[in-house]
């Protein structure tokens, strides 16, 4: 019998889909990350790996299982998965595409909002008894979000559900800047492409939503800050390498920008520790994106099924390096 190891949690109903199709498994069911030792440990005799985006899976990890067969990554990206070691040693690579795109546009203009009308701190005021009734001029005032110009750095199923939310719900002007013109979009949204630093000179929120490479990490610096308005709030649920944070906690403490919605971190799980001291026009999630239980559901679900195809000798759905199916 093919087995996989899990690393972390799973629903029940993608258990229940391995069992159907007599693949054993192992969980990780501590609700903690392993460490590197563990997981080469945990791995050893597996024919199958179902990571999170958060474990880190080199070359090391796949030598460490000479029998694997299939990286079924539970998640859009697969950045932390060496896809050329695995793809020289034979392996196949899945991830779990389109299943997330509106969900974390929901969470994406949640951050927008959130920010730009100060949500969590009117929240924290009300619980701390220290509202004493509506007045003018409100210790929360922020701005609004209709009629304003939405930057989406990154127009993919995402950005392009982000800015549908910003158009049509709020009446936003959408200009964008992504590796390939989308005329399409354009004339659906009325949006404009733009080169990234015009984008950032006239956008009021800039929302971040390309994949982690050589090229995005760290393309929004103290360059960048300078750049943006500085009544701009920018928006992150990629990746968090994308944004230098040093240079973000600078911009927001010196006023270059106005705020900020993250929801993704430079070195997760730490965060910068003078991030998580300003509260003021900043919003931090724990990388919850993706996280309704429909959505997450259908993400462990898709990729138990592509561990499943890949350990039956099929091609599974999401393979993302087919080229391991031509052999040397």
């Amino acid at each position: 019998m093919a087995e996989v190891f899990i690393t972390r949690r799973i629903f029940p109903e993608a258990k229940e889909k391995l069992e159907k199709a007599g693949v054993g498994y192992e969980i990780n069911d501590t609700g903690k990350i392993l460490g590197k030792s563990e997981l080469l440990k945990r791995v050893r005799e597996k024919q199958g790996l179902i990571p999170l985006l958060n474990d880190q899976v080199d070359s090391e990890v796949m030598d460490a299982s000479p029998d694997l067969q299939v990286i079924a990554n539970l998640a859009v990206g697969y950045d932390n998965v060496d896809v050329a070691a695995a793809t020289e040693r034979g392996i196949m690579v899945t991830n779990t595409p389109g299943v997330l795109t509106e969900t974390t546009a929901d969470l994406t203009f949640g951050l927008l909002l959130a920010a730009a009308r100060r949500i969590t701190e009117a929240d924290s005021y009300v619980r701390q008894g220290d509202w004493n009734g509506w007045e003018l001029m409100q210790p929360q005032t922020g701005i609004d979000v209709h009629g304003k110009t939405l930057g989406i750095v990154g127009m993919g199923r995402i950005g392009t559900a982000v800015a549908r939310r910003g158009h049509l719900g709020f009446d936003m002007n959408v200009v964008y800047h992504s590796r390939t013109r989308k005329t399409g979009i354009e004339d659906e949204l009325d949006s404009e492409y733009l080169e990234l630093d015009e984008l950032l000179e006239r956008s009021d929120f800039v929302s971040l939503h390309v994949p982690l490479t050589s090229e995005t990490k760290g393309m929004i610096g103290e360059r960048e800050f300078e750049i943006m308005k500085d009544d701009a709030v920018l928006i992150n649920v990629a990746r968090g390498p994308v944004v230098d944070e040093s240079a973000l906690v600078e911009a927001l403490k010196s006023g270059e920008i106005r705020g900020a919605g993250l929801d993704v971190f430079e070195a997760e799980p730490e965060v910068h520790p003078e991030l998580k001291e300003l509260d003021e026009n900043v919003v931090l999630t724990p990388h919850i994106g993706s996280a309704s239980r429909e959505t997450r559901l259908k993400i462990a679900e898709m990729g138990v099924e592509n561990a499943i195809a890949a350990l039956a000798g099929e091609e599974p759905p999401n393979l993302v390096n087919p080229e391991v199916l031509s052999g040397p």
